[in-house]
Order: C-alpha cells, then sequence, then structure tokens
C-alpha cells in the first residue's frame, strides 16, 4: 500500500475505495487521481462503463464518421462532476496540444482531436475513454482519506486500461495485498 507522495498529493496514484463507501456512485470504484494540490483533486473513476451510451453514438453526435473498430471502445462513467465532458486518460506515446501529462507513463487529453484519432486507429496505444470525473474541494480528499473512505495505490496499467470492469477493485485490492473481507471501516484507538 502507498500513502501520501512526499509532496503530501496523490497525482497520479489509484484510490480505492473502501467496502463501507456509502456513496452508491463510488461503490466498489478504482479512481485514477489526475490531478490533486491545494486547490483539490480531480480524478477518473476507471471501473464503470456507461452501457446506456456508446462510442460510436458519441462520435456522431461530435460528427465524427465512426469506424468498424470503434464499436470496440466502451465509454466509462468517469464521475459525477461535468457528466457530458470528455476525458481520455492515456499512455504517453500520444501527445498534442492540450495533452496534461500526469505521470511518467500516464496523460489526459480533452480534445475532439483525440476522439477522431481514436476512432481511426491513430490514438495512444492504451486508452480509456471517461465522460465526467470525480471532484473534491480543497482538503476534501484528506479528510476522506483519514476518515477510512479511501485506500491508495500506484498506478497500474492492467487497473486502468484491462477490460474486465467486474475484476479491477478486486484486483487493486489484492495489488496492495489486501483481503476486501478482512477490511473494517473503523479507525483503531489506543
Amino acid at each position: 500500500m502507498t500513502s501520501f507522495q512526499s509532496n503530501g498529493y496523490l497525482t497520479g496514484k489509484l484510490l480505492i475505495a473502501m467496502p463501507q463507501m456509502t456513496d452508491s456512485r463510488f461503490v466498489k470504484s478504482v479512481i485514477y487521481i489526475c490531478a490533486h494540490n491545494e486547490d483539490g483533486a480531480m480524478g477518473l473513476v476507471v471501473n464503470q462503463l456507461i452501457e446506456s451510451f456508446s462510442f460510436v453514438e458519441l462520435l456522431e453526435q461530435l460528427e465524427i464518421t465512426p469506424t468498424a473498430s470503434s464499436s470496440q471502445i466502451k465509454v466509462h462513467f468517469g464521475g459525477p462532476v461535468e457528466s457530458g465532458r470528455g476525458f481520455v486518460l492515456h499512455s504517453n506515446d500520444y501527445q498534442q496540444d492540450g495533452t496534461m501529462i500526469v505521470a511518467e507513463t500516464i496523460s489526459m487529453t480533452a480534445t475532439i482531436d483525440i476522439l477522431n484519432d481514436i476512432a481511426n486507429n491513430k490514438g495512444p496505444e492504451k486508452s480509456l475513454l471517461a465522460l465526467g470525473y470525480a471532484g473534491w474541494g480543497p482538503g476534501q480528499l484528506n479528510d476522506e482519506l483519514h476518515q477510512n473512505g479511501w485506500l491508495v495505490a500506484d498506478q497500474d496499467d492492467e487497473i486502468l486500461f484491462g477490460s474486465n470492469m467486474m475484476d479491477k477493485w478486486n484486483l487493486a485490492m489484492s495489488k496492495i495485498g489486501i483481503d476486501p473481507a478482512l477490511l473494517s471501516g473503523e479507525a483503531g484507538h489506543a
């Protein structure tokens, strides 16, 4: 298990919802933190799909011609904030104006150009398309961490970009050596 980075912020880390998470939007969620500083935090849920909306439908709304491979791309629920706004979390082999480098191997781009490139097999090697994001105000994420709402883990490509949504939470837990059945939401007191 990993705690805060040396600067106290979690940019580039995974948040794993504790089993007792009461917010139904985040039950068994794994969130990749794209930005965390004194002003708050922003992340993308990486293990929830939007079943009612497809990449092809998104492309058609943006007047981009879908290709044969477009139907294979899934749209994720990135979080409840700005649910109509799209973000692509991706490997650093793809960069353009507006791309934000998050970590050594991960970037995020929120432009129509990347959607067009993905549709035409010119996008990044690995990517995850999400609508909406999870956001926290100043100090809010730290408070949730101290209240045992989340565990923190290092970034992992299999968790970020893997296709089996149902296993991502369990995989994240196992990567930090935790059996979810043994977790308690109560903090210990001496």
